[in-house]
């Protein structure tokens, strides 16, 4: 399997994660619950790092073959 093909997975990813953040945002404000919302946040700051990060690979595995694509420095050895 080469880049190119690996990024639509995490596009998919990146859509699955951004569904449940709705989700959990949706529930953040219907929740009065001090200590529920506060593991909600908690979830949500989480599952938003992962979005990001899914989102750079995605547009890492799209672009690494493309001729002077600057790759993002975090995922360079």
């Amino acid at each position: 399997m080469t880049l190119a093909e690996l990024s639509p997975e995490y596009r998919a990813h990146a859509h699955a994660l951004s569904l449940r953040i709705c989700q959990l945002e949706y529930m953040l404000g219907r929740t009065k619950n001090a200590d529920k919302r506060c593991q909600l946040q908690d979830r949500i700051r989480m599952l938003s790092a992962m979005l990001r990060e899914a989102n750079e690979l995605a547009v890492l595995t799209e672009r690494y073959y493309d001729r002077g694509y600057r790759r993002n420095a975090k995922y360079t050895l």
